[in-house]
């Protein structure tokens, strides 16, 4: 009997998952930004967030929901303890969306039952059966699981997973939460899901697993060959503690090596159709985007999306590549969306020229947008001779990326040197159109800049986090910034892309200032309608 073709579920949690990695905080238009992002890189699935823990991630799935949420589109998914507020939340979070999905889950391993929970086997079966079923009420489309499985007792596992579908789970989670389990252990703990638990067949079977071991991705993938058809991921791996599986990894191995796989989704060997619905020539662009938002910066040896994936320095390396590609690397650059580092355009281009090429690099703007990207092209042109791909991509994310317009930076001059002290003086537009000035000396001359500013704007802040990335090789290249700041218990991010990466500095940070200003202002907005 001919087995039936399947292919593999890519849910996405970047926005969830993802964003609980220290000091990847994301405010609501950028994981707006992100979530487009997914949709065309063509996720299936996007966990937009954990809708009871805060207004702001409620926000943030509702709007996800509406806007990225259409018939064409992925399926948008809010996480929620099996609790009724909390299923309640999502539910009324994902309502805008064509295909919603409520993903509730509880722990099942004795030691969270012991420890976290406080709570007997037969009251976790009850309570999975009874969230299950109360989810449903809000959508046909319910996904439950048991947290912590990989430590689960299996016995006691396949009798929670059986309660679940027949309270009408569609999907069943199995989540190796603390990355503790092995490639082989993983792929068994499938395996016998497949084969005790009676309705399985009545559930798509998912993984989802943290590399705290360095073994994520390779327990997914032992997991395919085992029955699991949905993979949940994040880009560049980020999340909690050592971080999850990474999408891209995932994908492009699913990829590279399919005629390995084809035969465990029930298709030939030879077969050259895609396991995923993943455009790969989105990735690199994707990868970059979250890394430029979240300010988690890929480590250069990073698989698929590392500087160096498709480097070659040794000599030998270096002469099998310049004589076939495949002596020494196996998969092609192109795949994964980037392309040569060369000239696209220069000063003397025109408007229909950049846009045309962004169109041919994914990019879609508004008349406003292009209009903006255009003048930061033809700046960048005037003082950068040779302009790739790659930096056309800084400006554009750098474009679409900006905070509301209030504070403009007019001016920015700094004097430093091995035996000066670092000076910087500013000069900023008020939101009123008054320009002002100041002066400042910091430890550095980003320092003094940064210490300028706040003198100007005089709004209180923290800065969190300051990080700097290279686009291209070189030394007119254009560097990337991502700053963080903090009020309170909110966090506001800055990213600017320049040449001069203090005029970057800047920037970035005058970015964040106007994001927290429009914050403040609108908060005290909502008081006085309170009033």
């Amino acid at each position: 009997m001919k087995t039936k073709s399947e292919r593999i579920i890519i849910f996405d949690t970047t926005l969830r998952d993802g964003e609980q990695c220290p000091g990847a905080t994301l405010n609501i238009d950028e994981k707006l930004t992100i979530a487009k992002q997914l949709a065309r890189l063509g996720v299936d699935v996007i966990e937009a967030g954990f809708a009871f823990a805060s207004p702001g991630d409620f926000e943030a799935v509702n709007k996800i929901a509406q806007t990225v949420g259409t018939e064409n589109g992925p399926i948008i998914c809010s996480l929620a303890r099996a609790r009724q507020d909390d299923i309640k939340a999502a539910a009324e979070a994902i309502k805008p969306a064509a295909k919603g999905r409520i993903h509730t889950f509880i722990a099942t391993s004795d030691i969270h039952l012991k420890y976290k929970l406080k709570r007997t086997r037969q009251e976790v079966l009850a309570i999975a059966q009874e969230m299950v079923a109360y989810a449903k009420q809000f959508t046909n489309d319910v996904e439950f699981s048991p947290e912590d499985a990989g430590r689960s007792d299996p016995e006691f596992l396949y009798e929670v997973l059986e309660r679940a579908i027949a309270a009408g789970a569609t999907t069943v989670n199995i989540p190796d939460t603390v990355g503790y389990t092995t490639p082989s252990e993983f792929g068994a703990l499938i395996k016998g899901i497949k084969e005790n638990v009676p309705n399985i067949d009545k559930a798509i079977i998912s993984v989802h697993g943290h590399n705290d071991l360095g073994m994520a991705v390779a327990n997914f993938l032992e997991a395919v060959k085992n029955g699991a058809r949905q993979l949940e991921c994040t880009i560049n791996g980020i999340g909690e503690r050592a971080g999850n599986a990474a999408l891209e990894e995932l994908v492009m191995a699913l990829y590279v090596r399919r005629q390995y796989f084809n035969p465990f989704l029930g298709r030939p060997v030879d077969s050259e159709e895609p396991l995923t619905n993943i455009d790969t020539k989105q990735i690199y662009r994707t990868s970059r985007l979250v890394s430029n938002l979240t300010g988690m910066l890929v480590q250069p040896n990073k698989a698929i999306v590392g500087a160096n994936a498709f480097a070659h320095e040794s000599g030998i390396h270096q002469d099998g590549v310049l004589k076939n590609k495949l002596t020494y690397e196996i998969m092609d650059a192109r795949l994964i969306g980037l392309t040569e580092n060369q000239i696209v355009l220069g000063k003397h281009s025109g408007r229909n020229a950049f846009r045309t090429r962004l169109r041919e690099l994914g990019y879609e703007l508004t008349e406003t947008e292009l209009n903006q990207a255009f003048v930061r092209f033809k700046e960048i042109a005037d003082k950068k001779k040779e302009i790739t791909d790659w930096d056309l991509q800084a400006i554009v994310n750098d474009e679409i990326q900006q905070a509301p317009d209030l504070f403009k930076l007019e001016l920015v001059q700094v004097s430093c040197g091995s035996n000066a002290k670092p000076t910087a003086t500013v000069t900023l537009c008020t939101p009123e159109g008054e320009e002002l000035m100041d002066a400042a000396i910091g430890t550095g001359p980003v320092d003094a800049v940064y210490k300028a500013i706040n003198r100007v704007v005089n709004v209180p802040n923290q800065l969190i986090e300051f990080s700097v990335q290279s686009v291209t090789a070189g030394i007119d290249a254009i560097g990337e910034v991502t700053i963080r700041l903090k009020y309170e218990d909110r966090v506001f991010s800055g990213h600017a892309a320049n040449t001069d990466i203090i005029v970057a500095s800047a920037q970035a940070y005058v970015n964040a200032l106007n994001r927290l200003y429009a914050w403040l202002q609108n908060q005290s907005k909502q008081e006085q309608v309170t009033a």
